[in-house]
């Protein structure tokens, strides 16, 4: 009978968390197939390998809608790194990070790496718009992220922020400054109970990205990449002083040893 082809084991998970319609699932597509793609909203999760030199990282694609909310700290866990994802455009994306997803990020790894980042940059900066990936030509995005409308329902969270707010009480819905993730990204850290000058500075943490354009894209899931390397090492090391059985493997031992 023929071997079952063996699916690689991750060596490090890689989570994006973020709310609907800010464009995680297009800037996985855009890093590993090197173009922009329309995407309809995911269902549950996803992942994608991605081998990085010798090693195995799976990255994690969560749903964004609320029916979706309870399965992302599922998701989270065992994370080397999550990526909290925003639209540059719109400040509730921003919140939403902090009064919806950063309490799912509780089953990560202690020493989980967080960036924050900001999608959608080629709509606000020049830059971005401008940049052409050499992956691919960038294509046009479609209104189909546009058209779709959900309730959505916040829920308290330990670190709420300082929501810009008309008299009304209504949301004010405006672009996110650089200045509003990095303020954010410390707020982060001090609900994970650490200190920022220990801690990856802000600078190094927060990005702007188009998953259109593939501006900053390459940077940022290299970064990343680079600084969970250590978590993979002290994983394949605790492996090895606590050796698994593959009952597969043992499983073939059994058959080729048995006698009629």
């Amino acid at each position: 009978m023929p071997e079952v082809s063996k699916m690689k084991k991750p060596d490090v998970k890689v989570v994006l968390l973020g709310d609907m319609n800010v464009g995680k699932t297009s800037l996985l597509h855009r890093y590993t197939e090197r173009k922009f793609r329309d995407t309809i909203s995911t269902v549950g999760g996803a992942f994608f390998l991605k081998q990085w030199g010798p090693y195995n990282i799976s990255i994690w694609d969560t749903a964004g809608r609320e029916q979706f909310h309870g399965l992302g700290s599922m998701y989270c866990r065992g994370a080397a790194a999550v990526i909290l994802t925003y639209d540059v455009t719109n400040w509730q994306s921003l919140a939403e990070l902090e009064e919806r997803f950063l309490s799912l990020t509780d089953t990560a790894n202690h020493d989980c790496i967080y960036a924050v980042v900001g999608n959608k940059a080629d709509l606000i900066d020049p830059k971005a718009q401008m940049f052409q990936d050499s992956g691919g030509e960038p294509e046009d995005r479609t209104e189909l992220e546009k058209d779709r409308t959900e309730p959505q329902v916040l829920s308290s969270c330990p670190t709420p922020p300082a929501s810009p707010a008309s008299p009304s009480g209504m949301i004010l819905h405006k672009p996110v400054t650089h200045e509003d993730a990095v303020a954010l990204y410390g707020r982060i850290l001090r609900y994970k109970g650490l200190e920022e000058k220990s801690s990856l500075p802000a600078e190094k943490m927060c990005f702007e990205t188009s998953a259109k354009t593939g501006y900053n894209v390459d940077t940022l899931f290299e970064t990343l990449f680079d600084l969970v390397l250590p978590s993979i090492l002290r994983k394949r090391n605790e492996n090895q002083a606590s050796p698994t059985v593959d009952l597969e493997e043992c499983r073939g031992k059994r058959a080729r040893t048995s006698c009629c």
